[in-house]
């Protein structure tokens, strides 16, 4: 038994990296990425990744790194407003059905229907009948996702209290990060064991077999990007897709007078990088 739990040990040791070995692994998995997207396309996969957890913790960051290479024509990010007065008379979970993925396609929610188990509960912006009727539906309603052949995944992004704090302030201080902090960031702040005791709710409730909670760590926001990433890439079976030989054709040749660039708006050359 002692040797199996050295063995595990062993095994959970994280890759120790520089800022030069991060940006190498990165690349290498937003490839990964690439290969994983032309799959879904392939085998007509149907992927959702749901991201939550509190301000600051670095979804929108995460979701950029996985995006940097990918086609936004077949990998989506959804990042949906306040409901509209209309959307409020709708059933919760109608709103987001609309952006589920077609055969071939992968949808990032930045943020989802579990803004009703969190910013909506601790916020009263919900009744308490609204809220239990959501923690009852939302893991049938996920289930029933995953029956009709959508791969769910779901990721909560963790900060501790000291790193939040040091963010906000960043964002404060940063007139480039200050329109990232609104007065509902403030309030999640003032609110930190109110949100703590949602999210320990919505995961004793909706963390279930078809559709479990994966929790990253995101102190270390390059770690974070890393082990997200990799793990993503772990959780979708995938194979890399036969391309065909592709040769560049020779350029037309055809006769044409091109009229002159003079009669163009031409933007100014204000910067030559040499």
């Amino acid at each position: 038994m002692a040797a199996n739990k050295r063995s595990r040990d062993k095994r959970a040791a994280p890759d120790s990296l520089g800022k030069k070995g991060y940006q190498k692994e990165l690349r290498r998995l937003q490839v990964e990425l690439v290969q994983l997207e032309e799959w879904i396309q392939h085998d007509g996969l149907r992927v959702v990744v749901v991201f939550e957890g509190r301000d600051t913790a670095g979804k929108g960051g995460v979701i950029k790194r996985i995006m940097a290479l990918l086609n936004p024509r077949f990998v989506r990010v959804v990042a949906l407003p306040a409901p509209t007065e209309r959307e409020r008379t709708q059933w919760y979970f109608q709103r987001y059905i609309a952006h589920l993925p077609s055969a071939g396609e992968m949808v990032l929610f930045d943020r989802s229907w579990y803004n009703r188990a969190g910013v909506e509960r601790v916020m009263g912006f919900c009744s308490d009948e609204e809220y239990e009727d959501f923690m009852r539906t939302c893991p049938q309603f996920e289930r029933m996702l995953v029956r009709s052949g959508i791969i769910l995944i779901k990721y909560w992004l963790s900060v501790s209290d000291e790193e939040q704090e040091r963010r906000f302030l960043a964002r404060m201080n940063d007139t480039s990060k200050r329109w990232k902090l609104s007065p509902m960031d403030l309030q999640a702040r003032a609110r930190w064991v109110d949100y703590s005791e949602a999210k320990d709710r919505m995961f004793a409730r909706c963390d279930i077999r078809e559709a479990p909670w994966y929790v990253v760590e995101t102190d270390n926001k390059q770690s974070a990007h890393l082990n997200l990433i990799s793990h993503l890439l772990s959780l979708v079976p995938y194979q890399e897709v036969p391309r065909d030989n592709i040769e560049l054709p020779p350029r037309q040749r055809r006769k044409y007078n091109r009229p002159s660039r003079s009669l163009q708006r031409m933007v100014p050359l204000r910067y030559e990088v040499v």
